[in-house]
């Protein structure tokens, strides 16, 4: 059973370190397949064994981490952003038909009264600060017997709904067989090995952090350093406490971390990073390069979903080329260009598509979603990811933008991000997404929302010139939009769809 999370902890020596936290002591891969035996007694216990979904509702850090790994070898996990509200956590509950949730022993939020309401088990999850990182007991009395048989390849391991951000959020299980597959390939193109160690700055609800900074670091037999959460004032005094060789986040995380790298200086030098990665949003080229520079090391952009369980292409380490505005090359599954309404693999730009063995069998129980986005071709079933791309001829990839927030002025076709690419590297700007504004006689008009650098001002003006200077005429924003924030979703990634209602801007003149 290769093709499984069990057999990704199973051949790593016991005293090596595999969890760790701010001011604990670090759990050992002897240690953590000890508390998957104890999570698995618990959970049969309560009565909750294979095929049973498990709600995991807790903070960041090793608990959540541990919890993911040791239920997801007895059970089914189904991670839950912590903020939800508790109609959110209803909604989830139910449409997960979750047998269990686990919650912090202590813990009196909106999650427990849903669970309460929908008549769903309560798994309490006690932790000792004293102990090391990620250790904990779980507690619970459900009468009942569960099936105590172990998850195979084939069995789901992981259940995670897509944003929803223009209609009803689409359930997507993982298989065991996908989330080994998926942790392999990332773990194969970041060259991943006992000695490295990921400090974890992702939101462990979401398939990034899940995937790429903890599963594949298991796969490795690395160690997974596992912070609160992301917190720009203590990235680099945890830098130091981690000694990291990489750490893996958002393009708007790498950019909060820029602006405080020059007062770090000593950090940046004396915790030197093998590489560092982006992934889960497009990381603008002047942004990849002032990381490059800052840091000294190769910055690894990596293109993934959910759907694929994380990673389908990355920028190689050198001495290949990591090419600024590229999502690199296909890294796991196969990549390939579709044609954007035929069932047909083309050359050129399209629909970039995907098949390999990290690719979700299919949402659940939405068959008119899995007829729209899976095809058959050239002997292989394709997944549709709603991305528009080109390869280049090195087989480096280029994402042209997602083909729900293409901009349609009037018959012309704006990709957002390469209007994204031109604004960003406007010397006052800070972080920048391009978005659709409506418009009465053209239907949309190219709009942008900018934060400048601290210190640094700049007029929609000034930004507009800039842009007319650089992209023709028909791409320039019409509009300007200088805020403090720019709204962002809950892993931290900036919102386009959307951006136009959130701004109160539904109508222009």
């Amino acid at each position: 059973m290769t093709d499984t999370i069990s057999a990704l902890l199973m051949r790593h020596h016991d005293d090596a370190l595999a969890l760790g936290a701010p001011g604990r002591d670090w759990l050992s891969y002897g240690g953590l397949r000890a508390l998957s035996a104890s999570v698995a007694a618990s959970l049969h216990g309560a009565a909750i064994g294979r095929g049973d979904r498990v709600a995991i509702v807790l903070p960041n850090g090793p608990e959540m981490a541990a919890a993911f790994l040791t239920i997801a070898q007895t059970a089914v996990t189904a991670p839950l952003n912590p903020a939800y509200k508790e109609d959110e956590f209803a909604f989830y509950l139910e449409d997960l038909q979750a047998k269990a949730i686990v919650l912090e022993a202590g813990y009196d939020g909106p999650a427990l009264a849903a669970a309460r309401k929908k008549e769903v088990a309560v798994l309490w999850l006690a932790k000792d600060d004293a102990a090391p990182a990620g250790q904990f007991n779980l507690n619970a009395e459900v009468p009942g017997r569960a099936d105590e048989s172990a998850p195979e390849g084939g069995d789901v391991a992981l259940i995670l709904h897509t944003s929803g951000t223009t209609s009803r959020p689409k359930i997507v299980p993982l298989l065991q067989s996908n989330v080994a597959a998926s942790a392999h390939h990332i773990m194969a193109s970041l060259q991943l090995t006992p000695a490295d160690r990921c400090m974890n700055v992702m939101p462990l609800f979401h398939i990034h952090g899940l995937l790429a900074a903890v599963s594949a670091t298991v796969a490795a037999g690395g160690s997974v350093w596992c912070t609160p959460g992301f917190d720009a004032i203590k990235f680099f005094g945890w830098m130091r406490d981690a000694q990291p060789t990489w750490y893996t986040a958002v393009p708007t995380m790498h950019q909060t971390i820029l602006a405080r790298a020059g007062r770090n200086a000593d950090t940046i030098r004396d915790v030197p990073l093998r590489f560092l990665r982006s992934s889960s949003a497009s990381l603008p080229g002047p942004v990849m390069e002032a990381l490059t520079e800052t840091f000294s090391a190769p910055v690894i952009e990596g293109y993934g979903m959910t759907e694929a369980a994380h990673q389908m292409a990355s920028n190689p380490l050198p001495p290949r080329a990591q090419k600024p505005g590229s999502v690199g090359v296909e890294a796991g599954p196969l990549v390939r260009i579709a044609d954007e309404t035929e069932s047909t693999l083309i050359d050129g730009v399209g629909e970039v598509v995907i098949s390999g063995p990290n690719v979700t069998p299919g949402y659940e129980g939405n068959p008119e979603a899995n007829h729209k986005n899976f095809f058959e071709a050239d002997g292989k079933r394709w997944f549709r990811t709603g991305d528009q791309g080109q390869f280049d001829d090195e087989g480096y990839l280029t994402l042209t933008g997602r083909l729900k927030e293409i901009i349609n002025r009037g018959g012309e076709k704006i990709s957002p991000l390469e209007v994204d690419g031109v604004l960003s590297a406007q010397p006052s700007i800070a972080q920048v997404v391009t978005f659709a504004l409506p418009h009465p006689k053209l239907g949309e008009e190219v709009a942008a929302a900018v934060v400048l650098k601290d210190g640094e001002s700049a007029t929609e003006a000034e930004i507009r010139e800039f842009a007319s200077e650089r992209l023709a005429a028909f791409k320039v924003p019409r509009r300007v939009f200088v805020l403090d924030e720019i709204p962002k979703g809950a892993t931290g990634k900036l919102q386009r769809i959307g951006l136009a209602e959130q701004l109160g801007l539904t109508e222009t003149a």
